[in-house]
């Protein structure tokens, strides 16, 4: 046993020595890869300094070139204002323009507002010594790999760190420079100086830096007079200052982060739920902000984006130059068109309106209002182009057109526009049509120009539900991703969706079938003038400069988009519905393509419209979901005149552009009931009708069949019915869920399609 424990002992041995050397070459080894093991060998230890050398001067430049002394955190930074232009170098807002800064000692700021921001920040800040290997840099760890994004374990320290003394970069070296720093900055201040360096200098959004200009800006009072409440939603800011700003683009957002920040406050001890409930429903009264803005809602649109893509600091400090896609002349005319007709929709229970205007061949924003004015202390600042709403049956196209493309349907295509039920969970589904009526056999131009929703349902049971989510999503509607959450009534709207993603979608019409998803920013420069990025059209022709090659994904055929294009344009397909004149028809602009869109239940009520060179899309409703007056139901009342006249406005001096028809579009004539080719003496009265090549139609029409009706009320036989049945001829029209009785009885009930 003693010898085996020897040999064991002198094996151990061997292999650590093994480990410092290179192993013997194997016995078959050529002679000059011995002479070569035997040159390494000898140089071993030249070869193992000069990759510790090596090593260090790489550890050296990737991590400790330029390393910030933690003495240097009271050092003051100068910073530059940041500018946003319109595409005319028009300016629209000084994103920063001065930094207010008022340093407070800790004694001075209300232990709550301490408490909130450790809870909501740094939950074990007193305990950690910089850093939270637990629950930050583990965290920070796993998302860099699993998930290939790199993320912080922010401790109050770090975030102290990184704003005050690096860049806003966000890579691995920023990452390993920010850990040791805080951790040297442990070792340099106590805990209440870090504490109280951070609530003086990060910002709190805008020109507030620091926990008492923080306080000033947005409640108009010293720090130490802040409530409970105030001080939960000041603290919530620092994390993210232009997301939860209560005078931002999101204000439901600051009140979701409040909420955040006084639960933490429970979970951590530091209030009880008494003192959460006063606060959670307390009434906060933000000052009015002072900063002077153009076009409001896009501002606040696109700074979002430039700080998710460069971070708070540079954005804020930086001294961008930011040249947008806006039009600020026809902004201008847009706001003052949605605050005039708004205030006139008052008796209608109407209270706000938007509106936004694209070019469809690039996908700039050329035009946006969020909201009817914009007041950062009440609701004006609610950005309704980017909510989610319900689109009404402005979403129809978008389902008959999945129907055209798959040759299961064509515009001279017949849906019985009777009543009917279709089977569903857990009770039957019975749509009705906003007049209230039933219009028999109409043809789908017809169907979809005068938005009667029986077809549209019939034709979203053809295409199915998934179908038309998963064809969605290839519009650019990404908010409707999970087919199990609808029924047969997404095609009346039943999903929600913002204007954003819906004058996308419309775009892909205009644009012959491609989708150009939007843009809001032409270039962005720094300090120096170096451009950091920059759209650069990649429609436009360089042979010939006023030509437009579209690229892009394509959704759609060119004999799609042309079909929905026409019937969307013709005042003959709509004329049942709203008329022979309405808000839908432009003044001295025929080719426009135009669909509205009102909800079963008035809360929300659109039009959307365009042209190859414009699109423009209006809305109004209420930001509380409140009900509108019924009279809406016409879809020409609320959004129409809105968009009629931004339209017109944005035409003004164009040249009048229509579809262009592809050469796959064939037309003839057809019967204006049956949809199908008349007889030789053209009895039917045709009409004339596009289709794409091979799906026109192949018979003549002849509606005379032989059916089965009950003797006793008039009305086809039920399936399966063979008692007082007998067989009578009668004029049939047939749509692909069934067949319709022209010369039968039509009281009784309605069909079931299951």
């Amino acid at each position: 046993m003693a010898k085996t424990r020897k040999k064991l002992a002198i094996k151990k041995s061997t292999s650590k020595k093994q480990l410092l050397l290179l192993p013997p070459p194997p016995a078959h080894q050529p002679k000059l890869g011995v002479k070569i093991y035997t040159q390494i060998n000898k140089f071993k230890w030249l070869i193992l300094f000069v990759l510790i050398i090596f090593n260090g001067i790489f550890i050296y430049f990737y991590i400790f070139v330029d390393f910030p002394s933690p003495e240097t955190l009271s050092t003051t930074e100068i910073a530059q204002t940041s500018k946003i232009y319109d595409r005319n170098g028009k300016l629209l807002f000084d994103i920063y323009v001065d930094k207010n800064r008022t340093v407070v000692p800790l004694s001075q700021i209300p232990l709550f507002v301490r408490q909130a921001t450790i809870s909501i920040e740094d939950k074990d800040f007193y305990r950690h010594k910089g850093i939270n290997p637990i629950g930050g840099i583990l965290r920070a760890a796993r998302d860099t790999l699993l998930h290939q994004k790199l993320q912080g374990g922010s401790t109050i320290t770090q975030q102290l760190v990184k704003t005050a003394l690096l860049s806003p970069q966000r890579t691995i070296s920023r990452k390993i420079k920010e850990i040791i720093l805080a951790t040297l900055v442990e070792f340099h201040y106590s805990k209440d100086q870090i504490l109280e360096m951070y609530l003086n200098y990060v910002p709190y959004g805008g020109t507030a830096w620091g926990i008492e200009a923080a306080s000033e800006r947005y409640f108009g009072k010293k720090v130490d007079n802040l409530t409970l409440a105030e001080a939960s939603q000041l603290a919530g800011l620092p994390a993210a200052p232009t997301l939860y700003s209560p005078y931002g683009a999101h204000p439901q957002l600051a009140k979701g982060r409040q909420l955040d920040v006084l639960k933490r406050m429970v979970e951590d001890g530091y209030i009880n739920q008494e003192q959460y409930d006063a606060a959670s429903h307390e009434d906060l009264k933000f000052k009015p902000p002072t900063t002077n803005i153009r076009a409001p809602h896009f501002v606040m649109y696109v700074k979002e984006q430039l700080v998710e893509k460069y971070g708070e600091k540079l954005v804020e400090q930086g001294g961008l130059k930011v040249t947008t896609t806006l039009d600020l002349d026809l902004q201008d005319y847009a706001e003052s068109t949605v605050a005039s007709e708004v205030a006139q929709l008052d008796k209608m229970h109407v209270t706000n309106g938007a509106a936004i205007v694209t070019r469809p061949t690039t996908g700039e924003i050329l035009t946006m209002v969020g909201s009817k004015d914009y007041d950062a202390t009440d609701s004006g600042n609610f950005n309704v182009t980017i909510a989610h709403r319900q689109p009404g049956s402005a979403i129809k196209p978008i389902n008959y057109s999945i129907g055209l493309e798959n040759h299961v349907v064509t515009p001279g295509t017949v849906f019985n526009d009777v009543p009917t039920c279709f089977q569903a969970i857990p009770q039957l589904y019975c749509p009705m049509n906003y007049d209230g009526r039933f219009h028999g056999p109409v043809q789908l131009r017809f169907a979809l120009g005068n938005s009667f929703n029986i077809p549209a349902v019939k034709m979203l049971k053809i295409n199915t539900v998934p179908t038309m989510v998963a064809s969605a999503s290839a519009f650019g509607i990404t908010t409707l991703n999970d087919p199990s959450r609808f029924g047969l009534s997404l095609t009346l709207g039943g999903g929600e969706v913002p204007m954003t993603e819906m004058v996308t979608a419309f775009g892909v019409f205009a644009n012959s079938g491609i989708r150009k998803d939007l843009v809001s920013v032409l270039k962005v420069e720094d300090a120096k003038g170096k451009i950091l990025e920059e759209y650069k059209d990649p429609n436009l022709n360089k042979e010939n400069p006023s030509f437009l090659l579209i690229k892009g994904p394509r959704v759609l055929s060119p004999e799609t988009a042309f079909l929905i294009s026409h019937i969307l344009l013709d005042p003959n397909a709509r004329s049942q519905a709203f008329g022979p004149n309405n808000a839908l028809q432009v003044k001295n602009h025929p080719a426009v393509s135009v669909k509205t869109g009102t909800t079963d239940d008035l809360r929300d009520n659109w039009t959307i419209g365009f042209t190859p060179d414009i699109a423009v899309a209006a809305w109004v409703g209420n930001n509380d979901n409140s009900p509108m007056n019924p009279y809406l139901t016409s879809g020409v009342t609320g959004a129409a005149p809105i968009w009629n006249k931004i339209m017109e406005h944005a035409l003004k001096d164009k040249k009048e552009t229509w579809p262009k028809k592809p050469d796959g579009i064939v037309g003839l004539q057809i019967c204006p009931i049956s949809g199908l080719l008349p007889q030789d003496d053209n009895s039917c009265g045709p009409r004339f009708e596009y289709f794409i090549k091979g799906t026109e139609p192949k018979e003549r029409e002849n509606m005379k069949a032989q059916i089965a009706i009950d003797k006793t009320t008039g009305k086809p036989a039920s399936p399966g019915q063979t008692d007082n049945v007998e067989m009578q001829e009668k004029s049939v029209v047939r749509d692909p869920l069934g067949a319709y009785c022209i010369d039968c009885t039509q009281d009784g009930p309605p069909q079931i399609i299951r």
